[in-house]
């Protein structure tokens, strides 16, 4: 399922879920055809992210709605912006109120604190990437934001990506074995995946470079001072990525180390939502 039919469904359900029976506050007390007017008020400083949701949300009840940007994803914002205009019927404007807000919300808190980690990596080779500590059912929109706060996703979900962690390769047998029956079923199934597998010492190390078929190396819960002297084993011959430990503060002294990939789920799970409100414009 590709982005957009996931975002679809997200909305589809999340209105549901909101809905219910019925709006019956808006119901019970302004005109179905009545058109309304609204603004999205920035309260918080930081990046903006979730304007392109807070659209297809409208447009999803109501497609002719009028909808003009202020400001785009991605973008610096500050108290007092004005982010986005919309027209429409007062119904949809308030039956979608909150899910536009909430979405908009948690979005713009995993950017801004996403493009904080970015920034500590300028000037760096390593790239920093997010992990599937995400919430569930919203895990779409989360990793939508860490794109839009400047990081990569590392992958959507179990599918999409062999990863050998720790837990894998210890029911499986040991390290060797594990990449071996992960590398001869893809190529059974004809399957276009990459394998990455976990290490948790240089033994590990040692380990996979003797055994290769993988894609790229985890070093995981290392030292900067051990993901150097892995770096070297590895001698450029597969990717490398640092996870375990990792936060705000020491980020740079494992970029410092050359290692391709660093991963943190703390731009996700650690994120808080910035304020934003939805004004109401009266014509």
């Amino acid at each position: 399922m590709d982005y957009n039919h996931q975002l679809q469904k997200l909305i589809t359900d999340a209105l549901a879920e909101d809905i219910g029976d019925g709006d019956h506050s808006t119901l019970s007390t302004i005109d179905p055809d009545k058109e309304g007017k609204a603004f999205l008020k920035v309260k918080q400083e930081g990046i903006l992210a979730g304007v392109h949701v807070a659209e297809k949300i409208f447009r999803q009840v109501q497609p002719d709605v009028k909808f003009e940007t202020f400001k785009n994803d991605g973008d610096v914002m500050e108290f007092g912006d004005k982010a986005f205009e919309v027209t429409a019927k007062i119904h949809t404007i308030l039956m979608c109120e909150r899910l536009v807000l909430n979405s908009m919300q948690r979005m713009s808190g995993i950017a801004t604190l996403t493009r904080k980690y970015v920034n500590k990596l300028s000037g760096y080779h390593t790239r920093l990437l997010d992990t599937r500590k995400t919430t569930p059912n919203f895990r779409v929109l989360e990793k939508e934001a860490v794109r839009i706060g400047g990081a990569l996703n590392h992958r959507i979900g179990l599918y999409d990506m062999i990863m050998l962690k720790d837990n894998h390769i210890d029911y499986c047998g040991g390290i060797e074995k594990a990449i071996t029956k992960a590398y001869d079923y893809v190529q059974s199934k004809g399957l276009d995946l990459k394998i990455e597998v976990e290490t948790r010492s240089i033994e590990d190390v040692e380990k996979v470079m003797r055994t290769g078929k993988v894609d790229r190396i985890m070093l995981d819960n290392f030292t900067p001072t051990q993901i150097s002297e892995a770096l070297k084993l590895i001698d450029h011959k597969y990717e490398t990525e640092a996870s375990g430990g990792i936060n705000y503060e020491n980020i740079q002294s494992y970029a410092a180390t050359g290692v391709d990939f660093i991963s943190a789920g703390s731009i996700i799970h650690q994120a808080v939502s910035l304020d934003l409100s939805l004004k109401a414009l009266i014509l």
